[in-house]
């Protein structure tokens, strides 16, 4: 994986390569279940509000963890 591989811009630190992939599953997965509870909502509101609720908190902490990423420093 590119995280491992240095180079400009790659943290070598797995630290910093576990937060990446945690802040991008949570920004992804966040929207992905906001759109599947749109779908969902269609037919069942409670359950469609709830998933869109889900996903928004999802997607702002993965922004959220993008700030403090960009206020940590790498030890590499």
């Amino acid at each position: 994986m590119g995280f491992y591989k240095p180079g400009a811009n790659h943290p070598t630190d797995p630290r910093m390569a576990r937060l990446h992939k945690i802040i991008w599953t949570l920004i992804f997965g966040g929207l992905l279940i906001v759109i599947l509870g749109t779908f969902v909502g269609k037919t069942d509101d409670t359950i469609g509000w709830m998933m869109i609720a889900a996903g928004c908190v999802m997607t702002a902490v993965g922004a959220i963890l993008i700030y403090v990423r960009s206020k940590m420093t790498s030890d590499s």
